[in-house]
């Protein structure tokens, strides 16, 4: 291990948001990988001897009106919801951070068609442009990411696309331009790697929203479709015999609040950590 990559994973661990908000998200994602393997209980089996049965130790979480697990299906739902949630923000983050590198770099017309069309996506709330989107193409787990992809990609392009204008006369640059290299080349070996850090904190804020996005969606029924389970489906689920058994939609939604909270902790501690003025008063 390299002497500064100590440096900079000690100065990480001594940061007390990043670490917390890592060890939480740490925790989560083991949990929704490993949990659905290691329970007794399969989130989809129904057991109508079983129904609204109040958390105790043959059901930590309770059960459903199907007398289905809580705690299976919330962990099974996160799963779903987390794979949706990351493919998207992946997905959006590569897209967006070419088509900002693209404008950033070319400029003239390259930029203004890029920079437009970002701005009409940008015209539409979020939530409303998802919804539109899967109306128009459906529900399927593809069109989610797709949908969820498409709302974001624009902040990505605007974060790159800025970027890139701040480094594009670099003398490193410059010298690269001389040397021959193909504008492609430049921009995915010189100009990408130096401008990953605001991509990657981005991504780390953009992937609490676009779980938030996925769950509204399958909340009001134009997300992940049952008997699959998600989130926000099992808070629909639970929102509709609420006074009888609360812990259906409460425990579901703290699983969000919980996963939220640590993601947002580790984006605030790697803003702080790479933003040089934040880090001269640490």
């Amino acid at each position: 291990m390299s002497s500064p990559f100590r440096q900079k994973l000690r100065r990480f661990f001594s940061h007390r948001t990043a670490a917390v908000g890592l060890s939480i998200t740490l925790f989560v994602i083991i949990a929704v990988i490993l949990g659905p393997m290691i329970l007794p209980h399969d989130p989809e089996m129904v057991d109508f001897m079983a129904v609204l049965v109040p958390p105790g130790f043959a059901h930590p979480l309770g059960t459903d009106s199907f007398g289905r697990d809580v705690l299976s299906r919330v962990l099974a739902g996160g799963r779903v919801s987390f794979g949706i949630s990351f493919a998207a923000i992946t997905l959006a983050a590569a897209a967006g951070a070419m088509m900002g590198i693209a404008a950033g770099y070319f400029r003239g017309w390259c930029e203004n068609v890029l920079m437009r069309i970002a701005d009409l996506l940008f015209a539409f709330p979020s939530f409303i442009l998802a919804l539109l989107l899967m109306v128009l193409f459906g529900f399927s787990t593809v069109n989610i990411i797709f949908a969820i992809a498409l709302v974001y990609l624009p902040i990505f392009a605007r974060i790159s696309r800025n970027a890139t204008m701040l480094i594009r006369e670099e003398p490193f640059i410059q010298a690269a331009r001389l040397m021959g290299r193909s504008p492609g080349a430049i921009m995915l070996t010189d100009i990408l790697p130096n401008i990953a850090t605001p991509l990657l904190v981005q991504a780390s804020a953009g992937l609490a929203f676009a779980i938030i996005l996925e769950a509204g969606l399958s909340f009001i029924g134009l997300g992940v479709q049952p008997p699959t389970p998600s989130l926000g489906g099992i808070m629909a689920d639970g929102r509709e015999y609420f006074s009888r058994a609360p812990w259906v939609l409460t425990m579901s939604g703290l699983a969000i609040s919980f996963a939220l909270l640590g993601i947002n902790l580790l984006g605030d501690g790697l803003r702080d950590l790479t933003d040089p003025r934040l880090r001269e008063r640490m």
